[in-house]
């Protein structure tokens, strides 16, 4: 009869092979309870470790010390690739393999999540740009150590099963409105999808928190709120803009990629500048040549993200039973051009 393995147990209490192994050997990341469950299993099929050499705990699978980021549209934006690279610096670092996983833009009828995600290949997940509901509720539904950078508005972290990371933008979107209005720009346009992902929604939150501050409100004929199409945002921009009798008196833009399509409007368009409302942005994102460094936008530090989800799933990984956490990253402000002349 051939002695009984790692994935005999595995498979007698529905579990993966790695947490088996972490359980034999005394490493962290496995319940107490279910601790007990393994080792008198073993006790039961007769697993024993004598063929590892004495003193040593036997090799771990290599899926123990694999994390895998699952993303969304990995060639679409440099922010997303510098947190990657971040996360695998700092998981290298750790002696962690980095598992780099693509999932659809958008749900598709029936669609699976891939193999390597439920076969215990993986120790954890990294959720990085991932905006449809079905897809984040099939990867909330994992029995794995779970990270999500952010989320859908009809997703809140108590139906993720994991820790959730958000860049705080309430605030300084509030803050950059309230100078907006402030300096006399009354008639102000936000453009953004604000059901797209928590942090537009927000985003959007911070932009009515300034005007109600002031007794105010934003002209609903002036907000382009989405949905946008994947790649659409240039057409329904330019549709909603020229379809206003006049242009406001600023943009305020849920990122520095919408920011960055107004101005090629103005540029299309052949805008003169002192005709060109006053834009600003969010991310403060290097690859939009035609606002990078001209606009003023919110700092949101993507090399310190990649290591604050690294340090994360980490830290999940060695406590699985502690309870989730939701957490907010802070950002900073930065004025330019006009704004910034009047400090």
């Amino acid at each position: 009869m051939p002695k009984p393995t790692m994935q005999d147990i595995a498979d007698a209490l529905s579990t993966s092979r790695i947490t088996v192994w972490k359980a034999l050997n005394n490493r962290p990341g496995v319940s107490e309870a279910l601790r007990r469950q393994i080792l008198q299993k073993a006790q039961e099929l007769g697993y024993g470790k004598a063929a590892a050499p004495a003193g040593r705990a036997e090799t771990p699978p290599a899926a123990a010390r694999t994390v895998a980021v699952v993303v969304s549209r990995p060639e679409s934006s440099l922010f997303w690739m510098q947190i990657v690279h971040q996360l695998a610096r700092e998981l290298t670092a750790a002696d962690y393999n980095l598992m780099y996983t693509y999932l659809p833009a958008y749900d598709e009828e029936g669609y699976t999540l891939p193999a390597a995600l439920t076969d215990g290949s993986v120790a954890g997940i990294i959720v990085l740009n991932i905006y449809t509901e079905p897809l984040l509720r099939l990867l909330a539904a994992l029995p794995l150590p779970k990270i999500f950078l952010d989320t859908v508005p009809g997703l809140p972290q108590a139906g993720l099963g994991g820790d959730l990371v958000l860049l705080e933008g309430r605030d300084a979107l509030r803050r950059i409105t309230g100078r907006l209005l402030d300096t006399g720009r009354r008639r102000l346009s936000f453009v953004g999808a604000v059901d797209y992902a928590q942090t537009n929604a927000d985003r959007w939150q911070g932009f009515l928190d300034a005007h109600a501050a002031r007794g105010l409100q934003p002209d609903p004929a002036l907000c382009l709120t989405g949905p946008f199409g994947l790649y659409t945002h240039y057409e329904q921009i330019s549709g909603f803009l020229d379809a206003l009798d006049r242009l406001p008196d600023a943009f305020v833009c849920a990122s520095d990629y919408i920011a960055h399509y107004i101005q090629q409007y103005y540029d299309d368009r052949g805008l003169p500048h002192a005709a060109r409302p006053l834009l600003t942005g969010f991310d403060n994102n290097p690859e939009y040549a035609n606002v990078a460094h001209r606009i003023t936008t919110v700092e949101v530090q993507t090399s310190t993200i990649g290591a604050r989800l690294a340090a994360r799933i980490l830290f999940r990984l060695a406590h699985p039973d502690a309870f989730n956490e939701v957490g907010y990253i802070c950002t900073q402000i930065l004025y330019r051009g006009a704004l910034s002349e009047e400090d």
